[in-house]
C-alpha cells in the first residue's frame, strides 16, 4: 500500500504569520517537519500543501516537493484533499506543519491499524496529560475516547471535568491524579484512507467545528468513528513566536551539531 505524508503549509496564521518559514537552528521550520516526515518507514513520499508562494520556493530550493493549494480552504484538511485528489495513494498521512519535532514513529504508529484493519477510516493519537498546567492549557487539545478506543469528543477545555473533585478554576487544593487514565492530549497527526478523505472534502463545515475550532469534529458530527491510539512519544508544536525557545533547546539536546 502507497502512503504518502502530507504538510499544509499556510502563510497566513493570525499568533504567528509566515510561522512555517520561521528558522529554527538554521532551518526553516517547514523544512524541519519534512524531514521528521520523510524518516518514516511506512511513508512512501511526503508533500507540502501550501497557498503561498514563499513558502513553495523554499521547499523547492530545500529539494521537497511542494503544490499550490486553493487560499479558501478552512481547514489543513480540506487543502490536504485538494492535493491528494489526483494522486495515486492507499493511505495519506496528514502531518502538522508546525511540529518540527514530531516522532517518526508516531506516523508509522497511526499507519499500521490502517494496514490491516478494514474497518478504521481515521486514526489518531493521544498522550496521557501529565500535570495541572497542561491540562488546564487552551492551546492542547483533549480527547476523551469509548470503550473501543473511538473518539468520543474533542475540545481545548479540560475534559472530563471532575465535578466532585475540581473547582470552576480546578486552584491548587483541587485534587488531580496524573494517573488516572482519563485525561489525554490529542496530537493532532491522522492518517486517512484516501476513500475517507475525498468524503471530508465534501463535507460542510459543522457547528462544533465553528465552535471550538477544531476540524476533527467535524467527521464525530457526521457520523464517522476516529480510531485513537495511545502512544508515550509526544510531539511540541508551535503556536507562537515564544514556542520557538523550547523548540530550539528540545533540538539541541537531541542534535547538539545540527
Amino acid at each position: 500500500m502507497k502512503v504518502v505524508a502530507v504538510i499544509p503549509a499556510r502563510w497566513a496564521s493570525s499568533r504567528f504569520p509566515g510561522k512555517p518559514l520561521a528558522l529554527i537552528r538554521g532551518k526553516p521550520m517547514v523544512q524541519r517537519v519534512f524531514e521528521q516526515a520523510s524518516k518514516a518507514k511506512s511513508v512512501s513520499e511526503v508533500i507540502v500543501a501550501t497557498d503561498d508562494a514563499r513558502i513553495l520556493e523554499v521547499v523547492n530550493n530545500f529539494g521537497g516537493t511542494a503544490i499550490m493549494t486553493s487560499t479558501n480552504h478552512t481547514s489543513g484538511t480540506d487543502r490536504i484533499a485538494e492535493v491528494i485528489s489526483d494522486r495515486e495513494c492507499d493511505i495519506v498521512v496528514n502531518v502538522q506543519g508546525d511540529e518540527p519535532l514530531i516522532p517518526p514513529e508516531n506516523i508509522d504508529r497511526i499507519v499500521c491499524p490502517l494496514m490491516g484493519d478494514t474497518s478504521a477510516s481515521i486514526v489518531t493519537l493521544k498522550i496521557l496529560i501529565k500535570t495541572r498546567e497542561e491540562l488546564m492549557d487552551r492551546n492542547v487539545t483533549k480527547v476523551v475516547v469509548d470503550n473501543s478506543n473511538a473518539a468520543l469528543y474533542f475540545s481545548k477545555a479540560p475534559i472530563p471535568w471532575d465535578r466532585d473533585e475540581w473547582t470552576d478554576e480546578l486552584t491548587q487544593n483541587s485534587t488531580f491524579d496524573p494517573l488516572k487514565p482519563f485525561w489525554y492530549k490529542h496530537i493532532g497527526l491522522y492518517a486517512y484512507r484516501k476513500k475517507f478523505l475525498m468524503e471530508f472534502g465534501g463535507l460542510p463545515e459543522s457547528g462544533l467545528e465553528k465552535i471550538e475550532k477544531l476540524e476533527q469534529l467535524r467527521i464525530l458530527e457526521s457520523g464517522f468513528k476516529i480510531k485513537v491510539i495511545e502512544t508515550d512519544l509526544d510531539s511540541i508544536g508551535v503556536d507562537c513566536e515564544a514556542d520557538l525557545e523550547m523548540i530550539e533547546k528540545n533540538l539541541a539536546a537531541v542534535l547538539p551539531s545540527k
